[in-house]
């Protein structure tokens, strides 16, 4: 069959990847192409991909948006450049392609930047974008410049406008045949735009359609289109990213208690589940490829030294962050006494991935202190490394921290041959989400044979087991989630002192397997025969 797969990331293009939807991206077409499949991927180039990436213009689209006719441009990667994801085989039975769909607009917050820090108002910039982007592949479907498609396959809210448009502009009204899958990445990002009033609106961008508002409107504004709930209740097919994820968001969020669920779209997931049509797969990790190869500390600080020159670049000034950073390695190159565990954390520094470390607990002599610093004055002659870039505020909060903290190293930034080199230096690697849907990073940890400490919440509990190939901890509330962290930290700093229950540890962690050939068997079972073949 022919997959169209229409996402804001690709991992298999230089520069078209931020997160894990990117590694998805990436990696499921080449597993869904070795099964014979044919995918062609359809994105973005935010005024850089087709550049960055070998690639041939095909033509222009033209489409109606706010009232006017915008040209975009359609763009196939060369063949040479189509597999070289992690894990690509030489030769794949089935075939894929990356096309990139290029306009101005999809640079409005800069050549190369993905999404926005918005000061326009939640979501305001990348849903105008995403809006044009959308209404551009249903025209390119129309005009059949993917070829024969069987299957369409949308990725998060970014192309939920893709099953508007299907089900409701005149237009494009034979794409109703196309059955459509479309995959929950974070439930808690959700695309929320007014349905009108606003630049960026849904009755702007589309001035004639009239959808039935009571599928996509948001559950508490309801003079807003919600765009994570446009791509549940507009799809054939709905899929969250792991199994435990998929149970979590069937259930109200409560934050009071540190519970991420449903996000409000809960009634509307139980209805999916209720029908048949709502399914938890994992994502996979590619092995393949060779974990990063152990660097010793000198390799190590060198790398580092590196990656925060090339951060610095030709800024005018040294942000803080890079600053102190480079202190502290200076520090510790000189550093002559032995180091205790090695801590390491990989990830986005937002408010999902940091929160926990930023609660009150109990510093032993009747007084309150974060979690961050708590773990810290714990590890001792320990060291912890975390890299990372996201939201200001926790950047900040960070890089306060690593100025108070002569253990503590924080890399405001990435670079993905930096991370692969802290995925194997650590002795245990952090993962303290609040909430997780699937998570990447303690998979490719733990393929480098380091274990884990993890939340025990969504992907995060599928892929680690306590005791056996990492750690894991919970909690009532988040001050007993935090708390119950700490303990776990010293816990598994503990074990690195028993030589042969950390040797096991280590070898589980290393021999887990998380393929995306049995997760791909899935998606062809649950989600795509169903809909090309469906049961009397």
């Amino acid at each position: 069959m022919h997959i169209a797969m229409i996402a804001a990331e690709n991992g298999a293009l230089v520069g078209g990847k931020v997160g894990g939807i990117g590694d998805v991206i990436r990696d499921v077409p080449i597993a869904l192409a070795q099964s014979g499949h044919q995918v062609s991927v359809i994105t973005p180039g935010y005024q850089s991909l087709a550049k960055r990436n070998a690639s041939t213009l095909l033509g222009t689209i033209e489409v109606s948006f706010c009232g006017n006719t915008e040209t975009v441009a359609l763009f196939r990667v060369e063949q040479a450049a189509e597999a070289k994801g992690k894990g690509a085989r030489k030769k794949n039975r089935g075939s894929v392609s990356h096309y990139i769909l290029e306009h101005p607009l999809f640079a409005s917050c800069g050549e190369g930047a993905i999404y926005c820090n918005d000061q326009h108002g939640p979501f305001a910039t990348d849903a105008h974008k995403f809006a044009l982007f959308c209404i551009a592949v249903c025209q390119g479907l129309i005009e059949t410049r993917f070829e024969k498609v069987d299957v369409l396959h949308l990725h998060d809210w970014h192309g939920s406008l893709v099953a508007l448009l299907r089900r409701y502009m005149p237009a494009y009204r034979a794409l109703r045949a196309l059955p459509t899958v479309y995959t929950i990445h974070n439930l808690s990002l959700q695309g929320v735009r007014p349905l009108s009033g606003h630049e960026s609106s849904l009755h702007h961008w589309y001035p004639n359609l009239a959808p039935d508002l009571t599928l996509i409107q948001d559950p508490v504004h309801w003079d807003c289109v919600n765009l994570m709930r446009t791509g549940i209740n507009l799809s054939d097919r709905v899929h969250a990213v792991s199994p435990n994820y998929v149970q979590e968001i069937l259930i109200p969020t409560d934050h009071a208690h540190g519970f991420v669920g449903g996000e409000g779209l809960e009634k509307d997931l139980q209805r999916l589940e209720e029908q048949g049509s709502l399914h938890g797969i994992l994502n996979g990790c590619a092995y393949n490829t060779p974990p990063a190869p152990h660097r010793s500390r000198a390799q190590l600080f060198d790398l580092i030294e590196q990656s925060l020159m090339a951060w610095v670049g030709d800024k005018h000034y040294v942000p803080a962050a890079h600053f102190h950073a480079q202190l502290r390695v200076a520090q510790w190159r000189r550093r002559r006494k032995p180091v205790g565990t090695t801590l390491s954390s990989v990830g986005r520094v937002t408010g999902q991935k940091a929160r926990l470390l930023m609660e009150l607990v109990s510093d032993g002599k009747g007084g309150e202190i974060n979690a961050l610093d708590k773990l810290l004055a714990d590890l001792k002659d320990g060291v912890f490394i975390m890299i990372g870039s996201g939201e200001e505020y926790y950047e900040h909060f960070f890089t306060s921290a690593m100025a108070r903290h002569y253990n503590f190293l924080f890399l405001q930034g990435f670079s993905e041959e930096l991370a692969d080199a802290l995925y194997a230096a650590g002795d245990l690697f952090l993962m303290p989400s609040s909430f997780e849907p699937c998570g990447i990073s303690q998979m490719l940890a733990m393929r480098a044979g380091t274990p884990c400490i993890v939340h025990e919440v969504g992907g995060l509990k599928d892929t680690v087991e306590s005791g056996v190939n990492g750690f894991s901890f919970r909690g009532d509330t988040p001050s007993e989630q935090a708390q119950n962290m700490l303990d776990t930290v010293v816990t598994a700093c503990g074990t690195t002192a028993k030589p042969a229950v950390w040797l096991n540890l280590r070898r589980n962690a290393s021999n887990a397997r998380f393929s995306w050939e049995v997760a791909v068997q899935q998606y062809q079972d649950l989600l795509y025969t169903p809909l090309l073949n469906p049961k009397p």
